[in-house]
């Protein structure tokens, strides 16, 4: 409900709060100020608040923000209280690590299905999925309606199957294939990763940092 009036660089900070949160709360603390808070994250404290406020503000004067209850509340925002199901294709180096090591509940997603086009993966077990052949994809998806999909496939296979997922019925996609599925599908929810963009951003800023540029 908040898509059309929030900015991108707010909805972006929300999971970077979630984390600092959880941290704090870990550590036994119940409250903190925006200040402190600002502190800890580098940011400034008006735009912590700014940021809150957008979605109602959750702090007290003279109180500042109760931990276990704003990162209740940001997970809220954030959808982390539904579990969306969602599969992935493409079981290769980064796809496995994928399944293997994220902590999918944990970020708003339950993984219900593998999918590749290699025979000699097809029948594999990663954390009790067993990897499908992708000519199975239609009959899995109208039986068990996942509404994202994770694409760690070539940008060739991901022009291929795009088509298909979306008239599936997936709404969202992180995408890894560095085909921009944000163009072809302005109506459907992409995140795509380019590892490549990041660390040419670290480049640009190891080379430009210390020109105070």
């Amino acid at each position: 409900m908040y898509r059309n009036v929030i900015s991108n660089s707010v909805i972006n900070r929300l999971p970077r709060y979630y984390r600092f949160l959880g941290e704090l709360k870990a550590a036994g603390m119940t409250r903190i100020s925006s200040r402190e808070l600002s502190e800890r994250m580098g940011l400034t404290a008006s735009q912590i608040r700014q940021d809150l406020n957008c979605f109602g503000g959750f702090g007290q004067q003279g109180y500042g923000y109760n931990i276990e209850l704003l990162q209740s509340e940001i997970a809220r925002i954030l959808g982390l209280d539904r579990l969306k199901p969602a599969i992935l294709i493409g079981i290769g180096n980064l796809g496995r690590a994928i399944t293997m090591h994220i902590n999918f509940e944990s970020k708003g997603f339950k993984l219900v299905g593998l999918f590749d086009s290699k025979e000699s993966l097809i029948g594999q077990v990663i954390k009790n999925l067993p990897i499908r052949s992708t000519s199975t994809i239609d009959e899995f998806c109208r039986e068990n309606l996942p509404e994202a999909a994770i694409l760690c496939i070539p940008k060739n296979a991901a022009m291929e199957l795009s088509d298909q997922l979306v008239r599936l019925g997936i709404k969202g996609f992180w995408n890894f294939s560095h085909y921009d599925l944000a163009l072809k599908y302005p109506g459907v929810t992409v995140e795509n990763v380019h590892f490549g963009d990041s660390l040419m951003t670290l480049s640009y800023r190891l080379q430009n940092d210390d020109k105070g540029v």
